[in-house]
Parts: structure tokens; C-alpha cells; sequence
């Protein structure tokens, strides 16, 4: 019973094979064979962008860092919200390789709106050499509290930032999370809405450790490969990368891995509303849940193994106290699973 992240869960079978598959041949190193051609193509064919620049890396925070240090100078700040990952969770990473580029926070939830954006901006005065210059904006899909950005809201931060003149960045760890709950279309969730740049991943939905980088115009293409050189990202045997791409991206499987997360999620939730004592805190819009359930609950699903995120001390002298939690449901979780965890909290 293992809800701790979707980092946590198996890689998919047809991705493994993918890569047993290209493990029978010799291939040109660094990105240059020919199951990274294919990758290029499949990823531009679902995303209808024949001119899309496209790049692997081994890690999310690779793929975010080394996206806007190619949209960012590093005199520059990128607007993000608090609870931004490049903000909470990635060790500087992006101020390190951008050069030193700061992070301007936008309003103070895990979403942001046109109107924070504004502010945000106009909080550093366009022009003064003596403060940090207006740089991109990175929104995240779906957000670290489990919400997700609808296309009109994406549009009218986009918008927003175009009044600027800032290009935008898309975090997608869960990007396809996201599509599943929307039901619409890559392209319509990312280059037709305005993002210039998205951080498109594969880890948390059935690869081992693959994300793609995607820039919708193309001139952006050699700055990013030397930046991807200079970082230390650009992987040698590069195909095992690209296969666990095309394995995820074949037969559309990667919305199947992430349509079955949403749905284990929405079973999970649907049974912890009948909980006693159980509040959900975060109406889970994708794969997330944030809920409290009692101390007592929480000690009983410890003894018996699950995992998942606490944030508060599971000892302690109150069995009835609120304990805040937060669940993640992966594409191989099984309605089995999620029924003995319930039966288990039920008591």
C-alpha cells in the first residue's frame, strides 16, 4: 500500500521492453541514433508541432532547470508561485544554471492568476539597471496541491505574460495527468494556449527516469544542447533514454498509465469520504489527494504497512487528532490495493 508519490511505483511493462529492445544493437551515442529520431518524431506527431525542438534528460529538475535557463539571462527573475517545485524542491537548481536568475513569487497558492501575475511583474521596475529584470513565467500542470490549470486559465495567463513580452514555461511532471482530467489535446494544452516551453515527464507515469523537453519554436534548439552539454545531462548511451520515451508515447500509453492513476485516485477518495473522521482538504483534481484522517486511523494503517505522506507527528497523546496527509495514486495501483487501504482506516 505504497501512496507515498508516484515516483514510487513500477516502470510499465511495455517501457521496460522498450528498452530490452534497444539493448540488442549497437547505436550512435549522444543522441544520435535512430530511435531518437523516431522519439523526435512521435513526440511532434502528438503534439502537431512539426518544428518543435525536442531533448531528453534523466530528471525533472534537469528538465525544468535547463528549460528556463535557455528562456532565462541570469539578470533576470522567473515568476513562479510558492509552492512552485523549482521553488520547493529543487535545491536552486534552476538559479544555479541559470546563471543566478532569481525567483519572484506570485501570489501565495500552488495557482496563480492573470492579476497576481501583473503585479508580480510590475513589482520589478521595467528598465532599472539597479533590480531584476522581467524574465519567464513557469507555471506547473498538475499543480503540487493536486490542482490543475484549465485551458481558458491557462490562455489568460499566457495572455498576461505576452502583455510583457515573457515567454512561458509549462512544468509537466504530471502533464499527462492533467490531459487525462481535461480531456483535450496536447497541443491545445501547451503551444496553442501559449506555452513556449513545457517540461514534459515520463517518471511519474510508467518510465524509469526519462523527461523530454520540448521548445515549440525551434530557435531555442542549439542554446539548450550546449546547455544540456555543459550540465552534464546529455547522456552517452542516449537510446535508453529515447526508449522508454517512444514505449510510453506508443499506442498512446501514456494517457492510458495516467487516465488508470486518475481513476485509482478518484476510487481512493470516493472511499476515504466514507471514513469517519476523515476531512478531504484538496478536492483532488488529477492523482492527489490532501485529506486528514485521525491519529488513531494513521497509526492503524502504519501498523499495517501503508505509505504515504504525513505531515504531523504520528505519536502522540490524542487518538482523535487531525493528522494532514497527502496520497499519490500511480498507474499500477489496483482497485485490490486501494480496498484493503480503506477496509484498514475504516477500522
Amino acid at each position: 500500500m505504497y501512496f507515498a508519490s508516484d515516483n514510487c511505483g513500477p516502470a510499465h511493462p511495455a517501457v521496460m521492453q522498450a528498452v530490452a529492445d534497444a539493448n540488442n544493437s549497437y547505436q550512435p551515442s549522444y543522441g544520435a541514433d535512430a530511435m531518437t529520431d523516431e522519439l523526435r518524431r512521435l513526440i511532434r506527431d502528438q503534439f502537431e508541432a512539426p518544428e518543435a525542438a525536442v531533448y531528453l534528460v534523466a530528471t525533472g529538475t534537469a528538465a525544468n532547470s535547463l528549460a528556463l535557463s535557455t528562456l532565462a539571462q541570469s539578470w533576470q527573475t522567473i515568476f513562479c508561485t510558492p509552492l512552485a517545485h523549482i521553488h520547493t524542491d529543487e535545491c536552486n537548481a534552476p538559479e544555479f544554471y541559470t546563471g543566478g536568475a532569481k525567483l519572484s513569487l506570485v501570489g501565495e497558492a500552488d495557482k496563480m492568476t492573470p492579476d497576481q501575475l501583473a503585479a508580480a511583474i510590475e513589482g520589478w521596475t521595467y528598465g532599472d539597471v539597479h533590480v531584476s529584470q522581467r524574465g519567464p513565467v513557469s507555471i506547473t500542470q498538475v499543480t503540487e496541491q493536486g490542482h490543475i490549470y484549465s485551458l481558458k486559465e491557462i490562455n489568460a495567463l499566457t495572455g498576461m505574460a505576452r502583455t510583457y513580452r515573457l515567454p512561458v514555461h509549462m512544468d509537466g511532471a504530471r502533464f499527462a495527468n492533467a490531459l487525462a482530467a481535461l480531456g483535450c489535446t496536447p497541443a491545445e494544452m501547451t503551444w496553442r494556449a501559449g506555452i513556449d516551453a513545457l517540461s514534459f515527464g515520463g517518471t511519474k507515469n510508467g518510465c524509469m527516469g526519462v523527461e523530454a523537453v520540448i521548445f515549440f519554436d525551434p530557435k531555442h534548439a542549439w542554446e539548450f544542447e550546449l546547455r544540456r552539454k555543459r550540465a552534464a545531462h546529455l547522456f552517452s548511451k542516449h537510446r535508453y533514454l529515447s526508449a522508454q520515451m517512444i514505449g510510453y508515447l506508443r499506442d498512446k500509453l501514456w494517457r492510458d498509465t495516467a487516465t488508470q492513476a486518475n481513476a485509482a485516485c478518484a476510487r481512493l477518495v470516493a472511499g476515504l469520504r466514507e471514513i469517519p473522521g476523515a476531512v478531504i482538504t484538496n478536492t483532488p483534481q488529477a492523482n492527489m489527494i490532501f485529506a486528514t484522517l485521525p491519529r488513531a486511523t494513521h497509526q492503524r494503517l502504519h501498523d499495517a504497512g501503508a505509505a504515504y505522506g504525513l505531515f504531523a507527528p504520528l505519536k502522540g497523546d490524542d487518538p482523535d487528532e487531525a493528522l494532514p496527509m497527502r496520497l499519490v495514486c500511480d498507474w499500477s495501483m489496483s482497485d485490490d490495493l486501494i480496498d484493503r487501504f480503506l477496509d484498514i482506516a475504516r477500522g
